[in-house]
């Protein structure tokens, strides 16, 4: 029982919630053709200059735009609202003003009287200068804001996009977080858009109230002139007394909206409020204060001038200068030196003989709190992200990646290496991010000038206050953590066929064996040793072919390990099993397969070598093979330039023969066998390798 009213009352609150937006602008609608007594206007009053109090302190303590995404409905809603409210007092103000100063109200006569003392003079003049601070200063830079955010939100949206294509493609996040951080870019651009439209109404919003304020004093004076028999001098002061009482009753609350919309789209994103962002940075430096209050006091001694102000200020900058100084500041971490162990004279013995990290990370001393829990550091988190990842998309675990701190590095260097050999190696600055340009920003960055260690682009460090510039201006902006593991992540895909060892592929045939038993007994040892197993899955990860698709292989190893027990021919007959995945790599499915080509006579060329030489190529003379070179290498920069994938379709009998010949001058360049493509796939012919010739 409990349970259902427990229901019943959720559901009643969330038809509440339903209905409750259709039904508030039903009725400010209604208040522009219905009368109102002046008890419900002084309601309405206090009403919109709550609302309009909430709404201002609500973008003081928001910390990210898109926390108060509502904003621009409301700005919209609120507009309508004060333009009902003025429509309903110039009603109540022609028809009942003749009565006396509260004809409309308490809250008008209020307005009129108390903040103007009842002088419609003062209170006319105190009327425009709202309307124009409100109109020409607030209102117009808030918009001009808005409309540049918008646009520069815009043109930073690829660099985001291909920020988070990067540490998805790195392994660092899923497709959920990918998905929301792209809905989150989307929601950005549209906030902005819809500010810059937004601000329009408030602009219309003082037009109107000047305008009200004019129409309604002409109007009262005819009214009560000619209606009621007042003198002109009585009409003039009550209708205008009441009009100026409403026009600041509804202008004080849409200069605080007006504000609240310029603090909103004004504020760079941080982790503080306002008032934290303030304190933190305008009164943070004690050499700024001092100078400050130097200048006050010499101005505070000069004769005529406000002495006591002057001096009061300048001492209390000094107050807070002395006790800034006095304030303990964060000293930078010293480098961590490792304990040196004492020597003891014991015998040498096996086990001074350490293995070498088959994957290794060394890192200089001020890259240590990037792998340090305790100092917030992610790196070990993301490296897992990768090996996860690269199993998904090859087919086995890579081995651990081994991190230790080496002082012979540069204190922001880092180096990778693959069983002792350093594979690659760059920097990284932990608390500052990495801009690199993808060929279309708009602006040059203040920093340090480098490369992207991974992909050689041009890039630079630059300070995080200047991040969200970057991606404004079109770089893709990672952080030092991502710098490293997406260098690591692009090295281990690199280098995967040296990193499927003995050990690894026991425990690859080890976990398929829980799957595929009866196929694992029946392959190794029986039919083909571990070696040559290990041989064509090493010759398939070189050219890029992953293997996750196991028990294919093991079905092609099975049957045809009778026939031949060479690893070239076995991989060629696996490539052909695996046909439609390697082709699936280059191009989407359905799409046509466009690729390079041999020549007829460089074909039958390399045919005759294939036969004399064998498939290691060693037949190939110096002529033909620079020819070779050249025409591939000029192929595939027409290839590129399509915007094509760069692969080369040969005849089965010469793929191995082609692919190990090119693969260390074009490392790009992947070649295919014609039996490699499906019988369902259409082929085309971009360019032909040799055609000069």
């Amino acid at each position: 029982m409990n349970n259902a009213v427990t229901l019943s009352s959720l559901a009643d609150i969330n038809n509440f919630r339903t209905l409750a937006g259709p039904v508030l602008i039903i009725m400010i609608l209604a208040m522009m053709v219905l009368p109102l007594p002046p008890f419900i206007l002084d309601l309405l009053f206090t009403f919109n200059i709550a609302i309009a109090i909430i709404v201002l302190m609500v973008s003081l303590y928001t910390r990210n735009p898109l926390d108060f995404a509502v904003f621009p409905t409301i700005l919209l809603i609120t507009t309508l609202l004060r333009l009902s409210l003025n429509i309903a007092s110039t009603r109540v103000v022609l028809l009942e003003g003749h009565t006396g100063p509260d004809a409309a109200g308490k809250v008008i006569e209020a307005f009129g009287h108390f903040l103007v003392g009842g002088n419609y003079a003062v209170g006319l003049v105190v009327f425009i200068i709202l309307v124009v601070i409100n109109f020409v200063v607030i209102t117009k830079g808030a918009g001009r804001i808005a409309e540049v955010s918008a646009r520069f939100t815009l043109d930073a949206m690829p660099g985001k996009q291909m920020a988070i294509d990067a540490d998805l493609n790195a392994g660092l996040i899923g497709e959920e977080d990918a998905r929301k951080r792209r809905q989150v870019i989307s929601q950005e651009a549209d906030f902005y858009g819809s500010m810059d439209g937004a601000s329009k109404f408030v602009r219309g919003d003082a037009i109107a109230g000047i305008l009200i304020m004019l129409i309604t004093i002409v109007g009262g004076l005819i009214v009560g002139v000619m209606q009621h028999d007042m003198e002109l001098a009585s009409a003039a002061k009550n209708y205008t007394l009441l009009t100026i009482g409403d026009g600041l009753v509804g202008q004080i609350p849409s200069l605080i909206i007006s504000t609240a919309a310029g603090m909103v789209v004004s504020r760079v994103t941080t982790d503080q409020d306002l008032g934290e962002q303030v304190l933190s940075q305008l009164f943070s430096q004690p050499q700024v204060l001092v100078i400050t209050a130097g200048i006050l006091a010499v101005m505070g001694l000069i004769p005529g001038m406000p002495n006591f102000v002057f001096l009061f200020i300048a001492s209390a900058l000094g107050a807070i200068a002395y006790w800034k100084k006095g304030s303990p500041v964060a000293q930078p971490d010293a480098p961590i030196v490792p304990e040196i162990p004492s020597i003891e004279k014991t015998d040498a013995s096996w086990n001074d003989v350490t293995p070498i990290d088959t994957l290794g990370l060394e890192v200089g001393y001020r890259l240590i709190p990037l792998v340090d829990k305790a100092q917030q550091g992610d790196l070990l988190k993301r490296i897992n992200g990768i090996r996860r990842k690269f199993a998904q998309e090859i087919g086995f675990l890579p081995p651990v990646i081994h991190i230790r701190d080496n002082l012979e590095l540069r204190p922001n260097a880092y180096r990778i290496t693959l069983k002792g050999s350093v594979i690659g190696q760059g920097e990284s600055y932990s608390g500052m991010y990495l801009a690199i340009n993808p060929g279309q920003v708009t602006m040059q960055l203040p920093g340090t000038a480098t490369s992207d260690p991974a992909f050689g682009l041009p890039a630079v460090w630059i300070e995080a206050a200047l991040r969200e510039q970057a991606q404004l201006h079109g770089y893709t902006v990672v952080d030092a953590s991502t710098v490293v593991t997406t260098h690591i992540n692009h090295l281990i895909h690199s280098h995967a066929a040296e990193l499927l060892g003995r050990q690894e592929l026991q425990k690859l045939l080890d976990h398929l064996n829980t799957q595929f038993p009866k196929l694992i007994e029946d392959l190794v040892p029986k039919l083909l040793p571990l070696s040559t197993v290990q041989k064509v899955l090493h010759n398939l990860l070189e050219e890029s072919v992953h293997i996750r698709d196991m028990r294919t292989i093991i079905d092609v190893l099975t049957e045809y390990a009778a026939q031949t027990q060479d690893a070239i021919e076995l991989t060629a007959i696996i490539r052909t099993a695996l046909g439609r995945a390697i082709v699936d790599q280059y191009y989407p499915a359905g799409s046509e397969v466009q690729v390079m080509s041999l020549h007829q006579d460089l074909e039958n060329i390399l045919t005759q070598v294939m036969q004399t030489g064998g498939a290691q190529g060693a037949g190939i003379e110096p002529g033909l093979a620079d020819t070779l070179l050249r025409e591939a290498h000029s192929a595939a920069q027409q290839q590129e330039k399509l915007g094509l994938p760069m692969v080369l379709l040969a005849p089965s009998s010469i793929r191995f023969l082609l692919a190990r010949f090119l693969r260390r001058a074009l490392p790009q360049l992947r070649v295919l066998a014609h039996s490699e493509i499906p019988d369902s796939r259409k082929i085309k012919i971009t360019s032909v390798v040799g055609g000069n010739k």
